[in-house]
């Protein structure tokens, strides 16, 4: 990671500090603070953390837009170098091709000189053995001269012998003095010839350290790309959670909520049958619109008690049959079971199958992993259409319920009257949970069941009176405000 990288990630550091210290919410937590103590945040600070985040992530920007400049221009240094890496390469082999061929003529030339050598060795003997009889030849005539006993006849032959052989002895002189250039050429020739040899090793020395060093260069350019190549796969991964962190914390207008409330509601409708006084038959139905919710494993239609045809109450009632379907369009599917919420009976829960949501093409809200992140939240009537803005407060004798403060109602579109059954949304979309009465919400942080009703003609076996009486009885043991 170079410095421009290192720089970056220091102001992401730093603008993360300023932009996120705002108010903590533990300390509602503390001894001294009362029960119904309220996150007051000022809108100023959001506003500040919204353009905070807008200049963090232009910077990001804008530093991963120079990272891929430095790269791109680095690859062409290292295009570049590849080329020169390989016109040295050939310079190379055509150098030892070279010195391969000089080394070839070398040899010939040195053969050429051996026989040049035994020609001239072989035509000095042959220089002396003539130069010999011809001192022979005079001496005999010198001899003959004196003693006048040789002929005339015999004297002529004698001097044209003599003759002959010193013509002999002239023109092996002129093949010998050839013969001696012919030497001193190729020993010239070899001299040049061992001179290029070492002018063309020390090219290849030459060659083969410059080849090494730019190999070296190549590797070192190619382990800088490879970090530059992490620098910024790193640096767009902060970016990428940058602009995903800032997407999650950007607040929503009530408008936008409610209407992907309505493009993403699910119709439920629930039927209970159970026998009647005298043998006929009791039939009571609902419907009610509500969403889909994951905990990011599994998928659950959520909405209140009283809006299927189940009583909490004591005695229970005993049904003989309960069925059930979640429609959109033109997608229907069978509801299977029917479960009660582990912290508030209150809140029912129907399992959707991964198929089934994406039949039927309902967005899939995201439990809130942080409730307490904005003070404010939007409420849904579900039956009745209307919606609002309000705050919401933390009750520390109620740790998994927050309370409506019902003075700061405001931005309220349609007959707006709070009730039990509305859903509760936070400002980033996701659901906090549902209203178990007129004041307080049930947050909802995972989909474990109390108890589970089969949908189907097997109701009878279930003992409906007995688990409607024990989950009443779980609903009258909370406070007296939860009930």
């Amino acid at each position: 990671m170079n410095r421009s990288i290192l720089i970056v990630i220091c102001d992401f550091l730093l603008i993360s500090l300023l932009a996120f210290s705002t108010v903590d919410i533990n300390q509602v937590a503390s001894p001294t603070a009362a029960r119904g103590l309220k996150l007051d945040m000022d809108n100023t600070p959001q506003t500040n953390q919204a353009s905070g985040r807008q200049d963090l992530g232009d910077v990001m920007r804008l530093a991963l837009e120079d990272e891929r400049k430095n790269r791109d221009a680095l690859s062409g240094e290292l295009s570049k170098t590849r080329n020169s890496l390989s016109q040295q390469q050939a310079l190379l082999n055509q150098r030892e091709q070279q010195l391969g061929t000089f080394q070839q003529q070398l040899r010939t030339r040195e053969e050429q000189a051996a026989r040049l050598q035994a020609q001239q060795t072989n035509l000095l003997g042959q220089m002396a053995d003539a130069q010999t009889h011809i001192q022979n030849l005079n001496q005999q005539l010198h001899a003959s001269t004196v003693e006048t006993v040789i002929t005339k006849e015999e004297r002529a032959a004698m001097e044209a012998e003599a003759r002959q052989q010193l013509e002999k002895a002239k023109a092996l002189s002129r093949q010998l003095a050839s013969l001696e250039k012919s030497n001193q050429l190729i020993t010239a020739q070899r001299e040049q010839l061992a001179n290029q040899l070492q002018l063309t090793e020390a090219e290849k020395r030459a060659a083969t350290a410059q080849l090494a060093q730019m190999s070296d260069e190549v590797n070192a350019q190619r382990q800088e790309n490879a970090k530059l190549a992490e620098g910024v796969k790193s640096l767009a991964s902060k970016s990428s959670e940058l602009v995903q962190e800032i997407r999650e914390n950007r607040a929503l207008a009530p408008n936008t909520i409610f209407n992907q409330f309505t493009t993403n509601r699910v119709m439920a409708s629930f039927s209970a049958s159970r026998n009647g006084f005298f043998g006929t038959d009791s039939t009571k139905t609902k419907q009610t619109e509500t969403i889909l919710a994951t905990d990011g494993t599994n998928t659950f239609a959520v909405c209140h008690v009283q809006d299927t045809p189940l009583r909490l109450g004591d005695p229970g009632t005993q049904w003989e049959e309960l069925t059930g379907t979640l429609a959109r369009g033109a997608s229907v599917f069978s509801i299977d079971s029917l479960s009660f919420y582990l912290l508030d009976p209150r809140i029912v829960l129907m399992p959707v199958s991964s198929g089934a949501a994406r039949e039927l093409g309902a967005k899939v809200y995201h439990l809130s992993n942080d409730p307490f992140k904005f003070q404010d939240a939007v409420l849904v009537g579900a039956r009745e259409g209307y919606y609002g803005e309000c705050k919401f407060e933390i009750d520390l004798t109620a740790p998994q319920y927050l309370k409506m403060d019902h003075n700061s109602l405001k931005g309220l579109f349609g007959k707006f009257n709070p009730s039990s059954g509305d859903l509760v949304f936070s400002k980033t979309g996701e659901l906090l949970g549902v209203m178990a009465n007129s004041t307080y919400c049930v947050m909802l942080h995972h989909f474990e069941a109390a108890a589970t009703f089969r949908f189907g003609p097997g109701a009878r076996n279930q003992q409906t009176a007995e688990t409607l009486s024990a989950l009443y009885s779980t609903v009258a043991g909370l406070p007296y405000k939860l009930q």
